[in-house]
Formats: C-alpha cells, structure tokens, sequence
C-alpha cells in the first residue's frame, strides 16, 4: 500500500509540472489559420463549402485546443488534489501517575536533635526534644510483669555473645542504648531485656531492633526503678546466625547521663542447649 501511494504522489508531481511548463504555440496556430485563410482566397481554390464553414472549423479548431488544455489542466489539479495525503491525528492517552511503593520495611527512628539554649537569660526554661517513635512501642506500665531471665555468669554463653554500648548519635536530652547480640547457632528461642535506670527525666522514646518486627513481641515497663525494655522471640520463629541488634531509646534530663546503673540480660536456646548472657554498658571485647 505504502509503495502504491509514492507512486501516486510522483505521477501527480510530474503531471502538475507538466502542466505548469506548457505554453501554447501561437505561432504554429496563426501559422495554420493564414495558410488557411490563403487558400480559400485562391482563384483556382473550388470551395465545397460555403466560406463562412471554413471560418467556423478555424474557430473550431482554435475552441477545441483550448478545451483540450484547460481540460488537461483540471485534471491535473484534480489529481494533485486528490492524491494530496490526509492529514491525520493521532490520540495519546494521558500519562498514568505513579503510584508510591509502600514502605515495606521497619525504619530505625530518627535521632531527635538536641535543641540550643535561648540567648537573654541563663534561667530560660528548656523543653526536652520531641521523642522519636517506634511503631511497636508501648507507654510504660508500672503494673506490667515482666519476665524474669535465667542467671548469667557473663557476656558470653556458648556460641551466643553479646555487648552493651550507647549509640554515639546520643545527646544532652536524648539517648539510645544499644544491646548487640552475636551468635554462631541458630536460635529457636530468646528473650533480650534492657534495663535503663529511671534517673532524673528519663522516659521511653521508642525502641527497635534489627531482626524482623512481626518476630517479636515487645514491651516496656516500669519495675523496680528502671524502665524495662523487653523482646521475646514468638514460638516458631528463628533467629539466624549472625550479629543483631537490639535498642531501646529514651529522653533523660539536660547534660551527660551516667549509665554505670544500667543493664542487659538474653536467654535463648541454640540445637536443644539453654544459653544466657548479661551485662552493662561498659565497653566489652569480642
């Protein structure tokens, strides 16, 4: 089909330009029309028609040149015309928008920032910082049991190790406390607990950990002058080898808070063996 209309298209541009160039030759046609005048002026000429038929068949003759060009003509505008491409148009659907994908994954929460004294008076009163939180934390109960873990000799148990520390993103209102757990074995079972003494202004801000949340059921309470945070493993899920982390974040009066009070634990069960560990947050050696 494609092939079909670039021939049209060059018939019709060949036949507009034909058109265009021809000019009638005047010259042949007065030529003719005296050479005929001449010959019935002939003495010797025997006319078989009246002359007024000769002058009609000139005339004629002259009409019918010009019906065959203006003739011509039109059909060649005609085919130009005809063979002219249509203008076409073409729909677009309009642009979806996007969708946002879904933030499928446990976010740590964001560290607040420790807020700058007002200028004027040294007796300006400070608020503490907005507590970032996690979506599993819990208000503290007072009257929330939690449960009480096995005995511990120290921070390592078998293939199961662990160390206490603060997060270095802590500030003068804010800090997070971090519980790192290593482990050579699969677990089938374990229990972490962090306690933070309840030192002036301390208060949960969140907590999260680096193993799944739909993993664990988390709590925190207050017991015993400590706010308590604590995961437990949900029966049938497994905690793999390799280091994980467990934190529990807290706003806490102005200035450098002194940790020497607080304190970890973790029970947990690798191929059949009871394992548990404690410790403080004091740096610890691998």
């Amino acid at each position: 089909m494609r092939h079909q209309d670039v021939r049209d298209d060059e018939l019709s541009a060949r036949l507009h330009e034909a058109a265009e160039a021809h000019e009638p030759d005047r010259a042949r046609i007065l030529a003719r029309l005296e050479r005929g005048m001449a010959t019935q002026s002939r003495p010797d000429h025997r006319a078989t028609r009246p002359p007024v038929f000769g002058w009609v068949r000139v005339v004629s003759a002259t009409a019918a040149v010009a019906s065959v060009l203006a003739i011509g003509g039109y059909a060649v505008a005609s085919a130009v015309k005809n063979n002219s491409p249509a203008q076409q148009t073409v729909s677009v659907s309009p642009t979806p928008t996007p969708t946002p994908s879904p933030d499928a994954t446990s976010r740590t929460p964001v560290k607040p920032v420790a807020p700058t004294a007002s200028s004027g008076s040294d007796n300006a009163s400070q608020s503490s910082p907005k507590a970032s939180t996690s979506p599993t934390a819990k208000s503290p109960t007072a009257s929330a049991s939690t449960p009480v873990l096995p005995a511990a000799s120290g921070v390592q148990d078998g293939p199961l190790w662990s160390d206490g520390s603060i997060d270095p993103g802590s500030n003068d209102f804010w800090a997070q406390s971090d519980v790192t757990l290593k482990t050579t074995k699969q677990l089938s079972a374990l229990t972490v607990q962090l306690k933070v003494k309840l030192t002036d202004g301390v208060s949960s801000a969140g907590a999260w950990r680096s193993l799944p949340e739909q993993d664990f059921t988390q709590t925190v309470t207050e017991q015993d002058g400590f706010l308590v945070y604590t995961w437990v493993l949900k029966e049938g899920r497994k905690v793999a080898v390799g280091e994980w982390v467990f934190a529990g974040q807290y706003n806490h009066a102005r200035g450098d808070r002194d940790a020497k009070d607080d304190g970890y634990s973790a029970a947990g069960t690798a191929a059949g063996q009871q394992l548990s560990v404690k410790g403080d947050f004091a740096a610890q050696k691998s």
